[in-house]
């Protein structure tokens, strides 16, 4: 048998902006009434899955819903803040609204070429799927056989399976990550990765 920690890849839910703006790592922004909802129904069906631990993004938004899935665990669960699960920093870009974005030149290679985006003042994608790979392969050893939630963003989770699916980053919009979602990888201390489940809204008992 090998030895895999299971990861479960947790998207924020929904704050106002979520879909309308690139919020990045700007400060104050907290889950809206029907985000705070969503997250109670995820905490709820992640009831089933004893986590050994849940990772987060320290992000309010991020850190709200890691709460609510800490609540409704049986026993009590640490909640770590981890900086390798850190939204991407999208420097200048930052608090703008993806319409204002989606007109920039620049907006066309985060579609068509994201390895190669350097955000103006901030980080590159290629950078961030780095960062957050490494952050998955060091709670993989930690927890070795243990289930892991790890609450972070669409880009990043976007970024994490493209590693782990063996895809070009340049294909990551091909990943689809919704608030409150959960994406499953088993990662085997000797080498082995599974992807278990992509961007599930469903119940944890489906997940082989």
């Amino acid at each position: 048998m090998h030895h895999m920690a299971r990861l479960l890849l947790v998207r924020h839910a929904t704050t106002p902006e979520t879909g309308r703006a690139l919020t990045g790592r700007l400060p104050g922004h907290v889950l809206s009434e029907d985000g705070l909802a969503m997250a109670a129904a995820l905490g709820n069906r992640l009831s089933k899955v004893r986590l050994t631990a849940i990772y987060t993004s320290p992000m309010e938004r991020t850190r709200q819903t890691a709460e609510a899935i800490a609540a409704r665990q049986t026993k009590k669960t640490a909640l770590v803040d981890h900086p390798g699960l850190l939204e991407v920093d999208y420097g200048t870009w930052s608090g703008r609204t993806l319409r204002s974005l989606y007109r920039l030149a620049a907006w066309r290679l985060v579609a068509t070429a994201p390895s190669r985006v350097q955000f103006p003042g901030g980080e590159s994608l290629v950078q961030a799927q780095a960062r957050a790979v490494d952050a998955c392969e060091e709670l993989a050893r930690r927890h070795g056989n243990a289930n892991v939630a790890i609450v972070t963003h669409a880009d990043i989770i976007k970024a994490v399976v493209s590693h782990y699916l063996g895809q070009p980053l340049d294909l990551f919009n091909r990943v689809a990550v919704s608030p409150a979602s959960v994406t499953v990888l088993d990662l085997g201390a000797d080498g082995p990765v599974r992807v278990v489940t992509l961007n599930s809204n469903g119940d944890p008992a489906t997940w082989s």
